[in-house]
């Protein structure tokens, strides 16, 4: 990509729709809108106002091609720094490639996916973190991951590291300002003071890392495993989760070969469902491939949804007692929800007998619940609901805390931290300060890495190459 060229491209989705809007950014654009553009006043597009709109005609010489609203933005007041134009058409397809055909030959280039973000990004308009964060609100689904990027747009996250790299910098300074002056043995540094921010900084990035185990969940959806025996009602209770006929459902056990998979959002946050293989001894060599890849799915999964039958409860109480304690006992850090299903085929008094059995159950841990449903005719179903959001650790997206989502981030942060425990370990041995100096430099550049201010183009081009072409 270069940035000293005029490039185009339609910004709406591709396809037929009411409108489309095709944009125009670069040094050029106003020129090359007002060449194509007819205004119904008779005005000149290239001598209005930034931020005015003007109704008129997208011509090819004598030929209209659409009656549109031509949109103006002067650098540096758009959202790539340059000049922009956009043209509001009518979305019939043709009149887009049309419009974008004629741009083409007027001098544009066409745009390459994410080309005008990365122009914002190198014009100052917004830190590298914040870019990506663009492509993360267009591809938000739920309340939650929207919440996300709209955090990191706002620059929440950025400016946390902002702060920091600012702090270590100075102090950074200082330190090489004392190797300028070794022979002297001045001290500039006060080490008491640098421990201090040493320390805050560590913690600041423990916080972080930490986070993202929850940041990636709610950014791409929490995975919900369904598991149990056959014909416990694991299609059924996925049918009723997302209220419309996804799995088979059939009396005959062993009906789910294969692992079926849906998503549903459930208060702001979204869960993606996976009924699973019924588990059970089989001699089926297509039923056993299913049922290995049930436990697969219960190891990838953040919540485990076990069910069982609500006779079994009275019938086989102690067995589901030794099962159930086994289920908690291979995954300990997994929230795990025992479900007695089938509370429609027991009576009023079995129900009140399983509920204290399931309450007993429930208070054995903070991550594990149990509950009596009936998948079939809806009744627990909402509980249910209730339940899997309260697994969710959503207290630090409700207090509008930074919660970091990209792997890229992600990774830079645990490089950073390692750097600033070289720090520490350093300070604790009374090291030098230009070998302090290595180490602090090299946790600069990890921060520096996120917000953009270290970049490449190898590592650019990776980013900015999963954006959508127009943004």
């Amino acid at each position: 990509m270069t940035n000293n060229d005029t490039i185009a491209a339609l910004a709406t989705p591709a396809g037929s729709g009411a409108i489309a809007v095709i944009r125009i950014s670069g040094p050029d654009a106003l020129s090359i809108g007002a060449s194509v553009f007819e205004s119904v006043s008779g005005k000149v597009l290239n001598e209005q106002p930034s931020h005015t709109v003007h109704l008129g005609h997208v011509k090819d010489d004598t030929r209209i091609i659409d009656e549109v609203l031509a949109t103006v933005f002067i650098d540096p007041h758009s959202y790539t720094g340059e000049d922009v134009v956009e043209f509001s058409c009518h979305g019939s397809n043709y009149i887009q490639q049309e419009i974008l055909q004629l741009l083409l030959r007027k001098g544009c280039r066409m745009a390459q996916p994410g080309e005008f973000t990365l122009r914002a990004f190198l014009h100052g308009k917004m830190d590298l973190s914040q870019a990506e964060a663009v492509a993360d609100l267009i591809s938000s689904d739920s309340e939650a991951s929207h919440q996300l990027a709209m955090q990191q747009m706002r620059g929440g996250f950025s400016s946390e590291i902002k702060r920091l790299r600012e702090q270590l910098l100075n102090f950074a300074s200082l330190i090489e300002l004392e190797l300028d002056f070794a022979e002297e043995d001045v001290e500039f540094a006060n080490r008491d003071d640098f421990q201090k921010l040493i320390h805050r900084i560590r913690n600041v990035l423990k916080r972080l890392i930490d986070s993202f185990a929850t940041g990636n969940v709610l950014k791409n959806g929490i995975p919900v495993a369904i598991v149990g025996e056959p014909n416990v009602g694991k299609s059924t209770l996925l049918n009723a989760l997302l209220n419309e006929e996804r799995a088979i459902v059939s009396d005959i056990a062993g009906t789910t070969r294969d692992t079926i998979e849906d998503e549903i959002t459930i208060g702001g946050i979204g869960f993606r469902f996976i009924d699973t293989a019924g588990i059970r001894e089989t001699k089926d060599v297509i039923e056993g491939l299913g049922i290995r890849k049930t436990y697969e799915k219960m190891e990838q999964a953040q919540v485990v949804v076990f069910l069982l039958e609500a006779s079994k409860f009275i019938s086989q109480e102690d067995a589901l007692k030794v099962e159930i304690r086994k289920i908690r006992e291979k995954y300990p850090q997994k929230a795990i929800l025992i479900i007695a299903n089938k509370g429609d085929l027991v009576s009023e008094k079995e129900k009140r007998r399983i509920a204290n059995e399931l309450n007993d159950i429930s208070s054995e841990g903070e991550r594990f619940e149990a509950l009596l449903i009936s998948a079939k005719t809806g009744e627990g179903v909402e509980e249910l609901q209730h339940t899997l959001l309260n697994f969710v650790n959503t207290g630090a997206l409700r207090n509008n805390e930074t919660i970091v989502t990209n792997t890229r981030h992600y990774d830079a942060l645990l490089k950073a931290l390692e750097e600033i425990d070289k720090v520490q370990h350093g300070i604790d041995n009374n090291l030098s300060g230009d070998l302090l100096a290595i180490d602090i430099r090299q946790a600069l550049y990890h921060f520096g890495e996120i917000t953009g201010e270290i970049s490449n183009d190898e590592l650019l081009g990776n980013i900015f190459a999963n954006f959508c072409i127009g943004k």
